[in-house]
Order: C-alpha cells, then structure tokens, then sequence
C-alpha cells in the first residue's frame, strides 16, 4: 500500500483531510487498508454513528475493483481516494479494469436472483451511502456520506 497524504485548511467545508492511496489487486490487502482508513475515520469523527456503513460500502467497493474490475491481476492497481471533513467524507475508488454496464447489473432483491451473489455489494454500497456513482465506464465509484443533522422542531408562531 502506498500512501499519500494532504492535510489541508479547507475554506469551503472547514478542515479536511485527504488521502491518496494505491493497493495491489489482491484481496488479502483490502482488509488492512480498511482497518486503517477507518481508524483515521473513527479517530477523526467525521461521520459518527453511520463508520459501520462507511466501512461497509468500503469494503464493498475494494472487493469489486479488486475481483471484478481487475481480475485480482497483481500487476494491476487500485487507487483510492479519500477526503474527510468536519461534516462528510467522501470516497473514490478506481480500477485498472475494463469496466461494466452499471445498468446490466441484476437487483439482487428480486425474486429471480436471491440466491445469485452478483449485485449484491453495489446494493450494499448504495443502500448504505448518501451517494453513489459510477463514471468512466463503471472504473470509478464515487461514494459520499454526510454527517446525518440532527432533527429539530420550530416553535409555530
């Protein structure tokens, strides 16, 4: 795993901190690198109460680029991209593959495919993030997580 680190005094969001990192394409490196980013995340409290979700759809999304995207080809890498602040964090993930039809992937919730396992992490990471897309041919994810604000009641006038 590589690393690059900014710690930047951010003028539009208040301080944030943003990593570049690169893992091989082999599944036994992503846990590592996730334990480590969501030490920072925890650490860091950007998103408190949702870092299960934010690992999660991590994991996901490393899984996918590492598998699907790269075919676990050790020649190949997978670039990371993180940024976090006082009230979101953001991730993109890019693989050196050939991409997908992000529109062919099947709904993993519907009757004819509940025992298929295709689908099922895209379902997870949207289903767990603010927002998820996909660019560049489905190489790229780009998923984002807000600091949920809490609710609050206006008196009537």
């Amino acid at each position: 795993m590589s690393r690059r680190r900014t710690i930047n005094d951010g003028q539009q969001s208040g301080p944030h901190i943003q990593l570049e990192l690169s893992l091989r394409s082999e599944v036994s490196a992503i846990s590592p690198l996730v334990d480590t980013l969501m030490r920072l995340i925890r650490k860091c409290k950007w998103v408190p109460g949702s870092e299960k979700d934010v690992e999660t759809a991590l994991q996901e999304a490393l899984a996918n680029a590492v598998v699907h995207g790269n075919h676990e080809d050790r020649e190949k890498k997978v670039y990371i991209g993180c940024r976090g602040g006082t009230d979101e964090i953001s991730i993109v993930i890019r693989d050196e593959g050939q991409g997908f039809d992000t529109g062919a992937v099947p709904n993993p919730t519907a009757p004819e495919n509940i025992e298929s396992n295709h689908g099922r992490g895209i379902y997870l990471m949207t289903a767990l993030m603010d927002e998820v897309r996909f660019e560049q041919g489905g190489t790229v994810v780009y998923m984002r997580k807000s600091l949920a604000k809490p609710f609050t009641l206006r008196k009537a006038r």
